[in-house]
């Protein structure tokens, strides 16, 4: 048996860094991991039922990994138990989550009525998350980032690119439109391009992030917001995600304006 220990080294030392190889995880580290993990069984499940002619429920999918990966950061922040193992599997699980699977699900859906066109737009969309994600990463690591621009996203976040690029799967499904003749879906693919380039750009997006308090004058009315919120989304699924999708995208240029007045008043 090969002996991987220097000549030199003491064998307490070795011992020793054994044993710190096998120190036992706080389950404060782990719960954040499962939940992104759940998060991307999600997805790989989305791209199954999407190749299985379930697209409704390939979307929902899509949309409750969405919600998982709101929530694994904030249970990490709440238990402090961020690392940046976490953040690296957090990325790689968006990409196959919000840039593979909605990719595949659109195409399978709509976008191949116009067969390489629609799959060129697929791939496009799927390297735009790729591309959102790492310069998400790397701006991580920027230690001379402005407070304020925390409040702000560069370029669409993975999440929602995903959820606004499937609007025409909500539209079809939601007013029982039949599938997309190749006009349509030409536009159709079109969008999804221009989904791609808003997630790639660096067009500013509300993050979100302080959104986390509610005043207490105020609880009994978010409680019946958040409520009747639950049942529409429940009762008229698709429809909801498309006033949301309309919400969202009628939100970026508030955001535009926003950060532009902030970055003018700060220089």
């Amino acid at each position: 048996m090969n002996d991987q220990r220097p000549e030199n080294a003491p064998l307490s030392s070795v011992a020793s860094a054994r044993r710190r190889g096998f120190r036992p995880v706080p389950l404060r580290l782990l719960l954040p991991n499962i939940v992104t993990l759940i998060a991307l069984c999600l997805g790989m499940t989305a791209i199954r039922l999407a190749m299985e002619g379930s697209i409704e429920w390939a979307v929902s999918a899509i949309a409750g990994a969405a919600v998982l990966d709101g929530l694994d950061g904030r249970i990490a922040r709440a238990l402090k138990g961020t690392s940046r193992f976490g953040a690296e599997l957090d990325s790689l699980a968006d990409f196959v989550d919000f840039g593979v699977a909605p990719a595949f699900v659109l195409f399978t859906s709509d976008l191949h009525v116009v067969k390489s066109f629609g799959w060129v737009a697929a791939l496009l969309f799927a390297m735009a998350c790729g591309l959102r994600l790492a310069r998400f990463n790397v701006m991580l690591d920027d230690p001379d980032q402005p407070a304020w621009r925390k409040n702000f996203f560069v370029g669409m976040p993975a999440p929602a690119g995903a959820i606004v690029a499937l609007l025409p799967i909500y539209l079809r499904f939601g007013f029982d439109m039949n599938a997309p003749p190749p006009g349509v879906a030409v536009f159709e693919s079109l969008y999804v391009m221009a989904i791609a380039f808003l997630m790639a750009s660096r067009v500013p997006h509300f993050s979100g992030k302080s959104i986390g308090r509610v005043p207490r004058e105020n609880l009994a009315v978010f409680l019946v917001g958040v409520a009747a919120a639950l049942l529409f989304v429940f009762v008229f699924p698709m429809q909801s995600l498309v006033a949301v999708t309309l919400a969202y995208l009628a939100s970026i240029p508030f955001a535009i304006r926003r950060y532009g007045e902030l970055d003018r008043s700060k220089q």
